[in-house]
């Protein structure tokens, strides 16, 4: 009976051992399957979802600047409820787990102090059992990966927490090379000096706009701007400093569009912003309290010295002023130069449609 016991446990062993390593191959093909970070990670939980069946899991990621946990991807009766949820830096297991850098095992979360039961009582679920691993890469936190409730007898086992902890590691790969392939994307795609879209970028989306416009119907105003006596700012202070005022000064007008809207550096002090569904008249509203911002705002030197900074501003609207996308931007610039010949400091406005504007209306300020 003793030998037949310990054949029993040692074949069991054995099962579990190939299916860990099996495990470990379809993850492996999945991280050089895609670079696309969610269908990655959801891959990868999946194995072990199969692998270690628990009743419910879900990966978390810290958010870089609140220090929130945010539930990436949740597998449970309430997985829709969960997405997308955050949870207070410091809160719950999850919460303790990422403080520490520890995993956690605990059969009877009612016993534990550090269990938080907020999420169970939103989405009416009960955690009796978890594991929590963290996910870090060169001791840098990001995020845990959480299993909950197993379907074998209702508690993890530390060769559970073993399995687990590697596959994290695997996991940390994964975040930490969609990640890099996203920054390289974007720099191919921005403007490194004030994180807005470079020229190219914005073409190809302004273009995108008009056309869309073209076939739904309403408007599309576009503001052209550029800053007035630039040149003095490098003169006087220095080219480090000039490049920092443009950083400012473009952070400083992409905080103040709407998600749906575009803004761009489109070259030396220029900037453009694009707004959808948006008609002139709105347009030059935006134009006007934009130009009340960038004089009110407070920039200095290295030395403390107040800068005054201002702009020439042009509004145009498709399909009052242009009849493409390449039309449009030369409406807005025109009526910049407008501004930037007469004042300087002031909106103008593109008054007839067509590739060339015969008239700039002036709003000083």
């Amino acid at each position: 009976m003793v030998n037949g016991t310990t054949g029993y446990l040692l074949e069991e062993a054995l099962q579990r051992r190939n299916a860990e390593l099996a495990t470990m191959v379809e993850i492996g093909k999945a991280l050089t399957a895609s670079l696309d970070l969610e269908e990655v990670l959801q891959a990868i939980m999946e194995r072990v979802s199969g692998l270690l069946q628990p009743t419910a899991w879900s990966l978390l990621l810290v958010d870089q600047q609140s220090g929130d946990l945010v539930f990436e991807i949740a597998i449970s009766t309430a997985s829709r409820l969960l997405k997308g949820t955050r949870l207070e830096k410091g809160t719950g297991i999850a919460g303790w787990v990422v403080e520490h850098g520890e995993a956690l095992l605990i059969p009877n979360v009612q016993d534990d102090p550090r269990f938080c039961d907020a999420v169970d009582q939103t989405v009416s679920f009960t955690t009796h059992s978890i594991v929590c691993i963290p996910v870090k890469s060169r001791e840098r936190m990001l995020g845990v990966i959480q299993l909950v409730n197993s379907l074998e007898d209702g508690s993890f086992s530390e060769a559970d927490l073993a399995i687990l902890t590697t596959i994290a590691d695997f996991a940390a790969i994964a975040i930490e090379n969609a990640r890099a392939h996203e920054r390289v994307n974007q720099l191919a795609v921005t403007d490194e000096l004030t994180g807005l879209w470079n020229a190219r970028r914005f073409n190809e989306l302004l273009e995108y706009e008009v056309a869309r416009t073209r076939r739904y119907g309403g408007a599309l105003s576009l503001i052209f701007l550029d800053l007035d006596h630039f040149k003095k700012v490098n003169d006087t202070h220095g080219h480090l400093v000039g490049s920092r005022l443009l950083s400012e000064v473009g952070r400083l007008l992409g905080a103040s569009i709407r998600k749906i809207d575009s803004g761009s550096r489109f070259g030396g002090d220029e900037f453009v912003l694009m707004f959808p569904n948006t008609f002139k008249e709105h347009g030059v509203m935006l134009a006007e309290r934009l130009c009340a911002l960038l004089r009110s705002t407070p920039f200095v030197a290295d030395d403390g010295t107040p800068l005054v900074v201002t702009a020439s501003f042009g509004v145009a609207t498709y399909p009052d002023d242009a009849e493409t996308a390449q039309q449009l931007l030369g409406a807005a610039d025109k009526a910049m130069y407008g501004v930037k010949e007469a004042s300087r400091n002031g909106v103008g406005v593109a008054a007839h449609a067509g590739a060339v504007t015969e008239k700039i209306l002036l709003r000083n300020h």
